[in-house]
């Protein structure tokens, strides 16, 4: 027993003995060790502040041993300015980007190339960890500062804060035809005082957003799961949390003072569970089939859950609104409300001239009502009215 527990010492010691540790002081340095770098190294980014650079990760690390990148000093090493095309591009497996803050920058688009400060493309269980996004303003409408892309997996967005953003979009799972990223985490994270967005149709503001075109790619699966996160004063949209695609998770998420809502926008069979939402507008609004909303407090909003009108229904139908149906609606406590939970909301809107009717073939009514969803075992405490049909 003695002999194997000092053999795998010994395979431990020799493993590590061949980690690197870099420590880089600009883009030249970092893109030059590019090449070497593997498994167990780390990279240290000297304490300073930095404008933007580029650079591509693909290095294939492992679970025992990850590659690294991480500030000299967390919340030393800075980045700031115009952004033009993205900063941190992580596309290999089991890599670590950690301690970095960019504050001040501005995403913007230059030609085909758009600003973003941290894309994980197709790699697998990559991890943004205790990184600070402040004052990040985007210079075009949906602009995300971190997006998870490609047909990647197990990667993660964690304890990192997002404070003070402007006109933009903080995290973004990219869902398309094509690509769709598997079983992303976006945990532990901050999200606090986002003002109103400047956009004429009040949209780009999302904290967090899985998935972008619920109409035509709303069925796609990607079972994210969005846990454990602060949204403070999160004014940026109607949409804190907007949910466009299927078997998602959201958690025990925790909202207060928000203008927005958590909100299954579109997509199918989600999960809405154990969230707490605390003033600010309203609570959860529901469009799509079969979502589960279970065990949520939600208080002083005007009112607590939405199931909302539709142009159409179930998942085989295209409309530009789902109605929403067989959803399960239990166990949530709603307390200081106007209303507790409004079936039938955004009745007999009319959408006629606001979408564009060839890319989304869809009715412009929405009058198709919500049905056959089940409530039960929901709490009401101080309501002006518990439950409101129309």
């Amino acid at each position: 027993m003695k002999h194997l527990i000092f053999t795998a010492l010994l395979s431990l010691g020799v493993a590590n003995a061949y980690c690197e540790s870099y420590l880089i002081h600009n883009e030249q340095e970092f893109t030059a060790v590019l090449p070497k770098l593997k498994a167990g190294d780390r990279v240290k980014i000297a304490n300073g502040t930095y404008t933007p650079w580029s650079v591509t990760i693909s290095t294939a690390a492992t679970e025992e041993q990850p590659l690294t990148i991480e500030a000299e000093t967390p919340g030393k090493v800075i980045f700031s300015g115009d952004v033009s095309q993205t900063v941190f591009r992580l596309t290999g497996s089991n890599i670590i980007l950690r301690g970095i803050t960019f504050k001040d920058c501005n995403l913007v688009k230059v030609e085909k190339r758009s600003g973003v400060l941290v894309e994980l493309s197709g790699s697998t269980r990559c991890r943004l960890t205790g990184c600070t996004f402040s004052k990040v303003t985007a210079k075009t409408q949906f602009m995300p500062a971190v997006i998870i892309s490609g047909m990647g997996e197990f990667n993660s967005v964690v304890h990192c804060t997002f404070s003070n953003n402007v006109d933009n979009m903080d995290v973004t799972v990219k869902v398309t035809k094509e690509s769709t990223p598997s079983y992303t985490m976006i945990a532990h994270n901050l999200f606090s005082d986002k003002k109103p967005v400047s956009w004429k149709n009040g949209n780009g503001g999302e904290c967090v957003q899985i998935g972008q075109d619920p109409i035509l790619l709303g069925n796609i699966s990607g079972s994210s799961i969005v846990w454990d996160n602060r949204f403070i004063r999160c004014n940026g949209e109607p949409e804190v949390i907007s949910n466009k695609s299927s078997d998602n998770s959201y958690i025990k998420n925790y909202l207060e003072d928000c203008e927005g809502e958590i909100v299954m926008r579109g997509g199918h069979d989600c999960r809405v569970d154990s969230n707490i939402i605390k003033g600010g507008n309203s609570g959860i609004r529901v469009n799509g089939t079969g979502h589960t909303i279970t065990h949520n407090r939600i208080s002083n909003v005007k009112t607590g859950i939405r199931l909302m009108y539709g142009m159409a229904k179930s998942k085989t139908e295209t409309g530009f609104y789902i109605a929403a149906s067989d959803c399960v609606i239990k166990f949530n406590h709603i307390e200081n409300t106007t209303n507790g939970i409004f079936i039938g909301d955004s009745k007999n809107v009319d959408w006629t001239g606001k979408f564009d009717t060839i890319r989304y073939p869809s009715r412009v009514m929405q009058d198709v009502a919500p049905f056959n969803n089940s409530l039960a075992d929901n709490v009401f405490v101080h309501t002006g009215t518990e439950v409101v049909k129309q």
